[in-house]
């Protein structure tokens, strides 16, 4: 990923090993990192289990906050893509029982949206 595109909020694939080491502490016995997007410097991890949303916070990233979801918690999700005056797409996930949603990301226009959408179709049905 460029770092003019990161800055702007682009998402782009990243390499399963590279992501792997990086959250390899937080991977359950048997887990694997199917595909992940990075977006500025969060991560959005989908794995052979779960959705994994990393959140590195603060100047220096050290702070670092891993928001799990299960598949099965998915109850639904909605794209919104960008327009030709509104630049940005946005991604909410709802979890069971939530009547808002628990995960809002926002997207540059990009072609990010639509293989995460795609994904989250294929993982949850």
């Amino acid at each position: 990923m460029g770092l003019l595109s990161g800055l702007l909020g682009n998402a782009s694939t990243m390499d399963k090993g590279e992501v792997t080491k990086e959250v390899g502490q937080f991977l359950a016995n048997g887990e694997e990192v199917d595909v992940a997007f990075k977006l500025v410097r969060d991560l959005i991890v989908f794995t052979n289990k779960r959705l994994l949303l990393i959140d590195k916070q603060g100047i220096t990233g050290k702070k670092v906050d891993f928001h799990s979801i299960p598949y099965k918690s998915i109850s639904h999700f909605s794209v919104e893509t960008a327009g030709h005056f509104d630049l940005d797409a946005e991604l909410k996930i709802w979890i069971s029982g939530a009547q808002l949603p628990a995960i809002s990301k926002q997207f540059k226009k990009d072609k990010a949206i639509y293989d995460i959408q795609k994904l989250l179709v294929s993982v949850c049905s």
